[in-house]
């Protein structure tokens, strides 16, 4: 089942969603909105699945869907909680700037809280007011969890993964080493993020779903030219059941809580860094790595981070080429 936000409301109004993305059927008659069905999950979903069937057959009243009229599918959301789990982009970038990784960052996700009170839809503009602050794409997974306890497991952490999407989740890099210097995170270095069209239960994912790890390649454009095909699948220290368990060892989350997988990242074949597309590689999933591989091996960075103008398209697809997401297609814009 894929599920996305039309407009209405400071919420949009929740659609199912056809597995070509070609159609939509209006779900106000079950709920409202997204998050009303992710609140009452277990009595909503059921009935969202037999509407997405009627739409699939034909069967009932049915609009064409289009993705640059669709919101993100939680406009804004209770908790979005992004974890760093690919450690060879945090190893990378922290060699590059000749600083060691510690060991317990192979056992022990780093995370942050980011602001969710206005998630982007996916052909929103990017905002930037200044372009020596540095914006850079980050290309990830994110799963969208039910009520969670305090001190869940692993595997109950597992169950509790209700939708599976991607996210663009901007980074302003060089206002990150002054906060970060201040010794209290990230704040205004993490503006708003844009989510995919739509989110998809895990089930709709068959064997791309496994693991508690989305496997597949996250296809990143930059300016119309391929810049990253990184397997979300490969490379992934810690997956989500883990991270959500990690969020989740002091508190109790909500439903409705957003967990990013962090910055897609495959190391090299020779187990080195990842090459660019144009020098057989896999590429990259944000420009700061594509830069940290620069000064690692050249001295130097020489690609530039995100101008105005610059336009950033990032999806995944499914067996024959289409996308399972939709896409997230963004261009800089003056602030």
């Amino acid at each position: 089942m894929k599920l996305g936000s039309l407009k209405g409301g400071r919420d949009g109004r929740l659609v199912v969603v056809s597995r070509d993305l070609a159609w939509c059927a209006d779900s106000s008659h079950i709920a409202p909105t997204l998050q009303s069905a992710l609140d009452d999950w277990e009595r909503i979903a059921p009935q969202l699945e037999l509407l997405a069937t009627d739409l699939e057959h034909g069967t009932i009243p049915r609009d064409r869907f289009h993705e640059r009229e669709a919101l993100a599918p939680l406009p804004r959301a209770f908790q979005w909680a992004d974890g760093s789990a690919y450690v060879n982009h945090v190893q990378l970038v922290r060699k590059a700037r000749g600083a060691e990784m510690p060991e317990s960052f192979w056992t022990d996700p780093l995370m942050y809280q980011g602001a969710s009170d206005e998630m982007l839809p996916p052909r929103a503009p990017i905002p930037l007011a200044d372009e020596a602050w540095g914006c850079d794409l980050e290309a990830e997974v994110v799963v969208v969890t039910g009520d969670v306890q305090r001190g869940v497991g692993r595997e109950e952490a597992l169950d509790r993964i209700l939708l599976v999407g991607l996210v663009n989740d901007v980074s302003l890099r060089n206002l990150i080493p002054a906060e970060l210097a201040k010794g209290f995170g990230f704040l205004q270095s993490k503006p708003a993020s844009a989510l995919s069209p739509v989110l998809v239960t895990p089930d709709e994912l068959g064997e791309r779903w496994r693991d508690g790890k989305l496997h597949g390649a996250l296809k990143v454009d930059l300016n119309g030219r391929p810049f990253g095909r990184a397997d979300a699948g490969t490379d992934m220290t810690f997956d989500f059941g883990i991270l959500i368990a990690h969020l989740a060892r002091t508190r109790n989350l909500g439903a409705g809580t957003i967990v990013g997988s962090g910055t897609v990242s495959n190391r090299d074949e020779d187990g080195g860094p990842g090459k660019p597309i144009d020098q057989g590689g896999l590429g990259y999933s944000c420009i700061a790595e594509v830069r940290t591989v620069e000064t690692i091996l050249a001295g130097a960075a020489a690609t530039p981070f995100l101008k105005h103008g610059d336009t950033v398209r990032i999806s995944m697809d499914d067996d024959r080429g289409h996308p399972i997401f939709g896409v997230i297609e963004q261009t800089v814009a003056a602030g």
